[in-house]
This record gives C-alpha cells, sequence and structure tokens, in this order.
C-alpha cells in the first residue's frame, strides 16, 4: 500500500508558475514509477506526465508538453509537477500516481495504481 499526498495547488494569474508536491509513505518510493493527471469540471481525467523510478526517464501528455517538468527525489519520497506558462485551460484538480509500472500510469490502469486525493489549481485569465 502507497499513501500519497499532494500540496501546493492555487490560485494564480494566467502566465504564472507554481510547483505541485506529492509526498510518499508506505512502500519504498524508490520502486515505484510516478505520475500526474489532472481532471477540469465535466471532464475526464487526462494524463498530465509520468517518470520513471529512477528519474531518468519522463514522459509528457500533449498538452503540457514544454511547460510542464516532472521530477523526483527519492531521498524526500517526493515527486514535483514544475508547471510555467499556466493558461486557464490548465483549470483542474490534480492528482498524483503511483505504480511499478509507468505504462500503467500513463494507460491509467483500473489496478495496480494508487492515487492521492488532488489539489485544485485554478488559473485566470
Amino acid at each position: 500500500q502507497v499513501q500519497l499526498v499532494e500540496s501546493g495547488g492555487g490560485l494564480l494569474q494566467a502566465g504564472g508558475s507554481l510547483r505541485l508536491s506529492c509526498a510518499a509513505s508506505g512502500r519504498t518510493f524508490s520502486g515505484y514509477a510516478m505520475g500526474w493527471f489532472r481532471q477540469a469540471p465535466g471532464k475526464e481525467r487526462e494524463f498530465v506526465a509520468t517518470i520513471s523510478t529512477s528519474g531518468g526517464s519522463t514522459y509528457y501528455g500533449d498538452a503540457v508538453k514544454g511547460r510542464f517538468t516532472i521530477s523526483r527525489d527519492n531521498a524526500k519520497n517526493t515527486v514535483y509537477l514544475q508547471m510555467n506558462s499556466l493558461a486557464p485551460e490548465d483549470t483542474a484538480v490534480y492528482y498524483c500516481a503511483a505504480s511499478t509500472s509507468s505504462l500503467a500510469i500513463r494507460y491509467m490502469s483500473p489496478v495496480g495504481v494508487y492515487w492521492g486525493q488532488g489539489t485544485q489549481v485554478t488559473v485566470s485569465s
């Protein structure tokens, strides 16, 4: 079992930056690939980014490529999402995810993926 707690969400203006954090506890953090998803009101959950166990491999959704950066600190059991050039369409609840498989995260597998409770990001125009 892995417990995930997101933080860092908030309200900001378009063009700004924000860094989300996700603290993990439970099983060995370094053994899990990590990722971020988001869900806007009335829309389906959308893949944002994933990072491998070592941090050496990352993958991004098309909507955030070039603006968002995922990273992790295995010593702190934490994964981060640096979000730059934010736009109103980035408004959503952002969720952290953990799995032994990066692909399971990317394709939102209904099994083998742990989720956090989410943190709200609101970008005003």
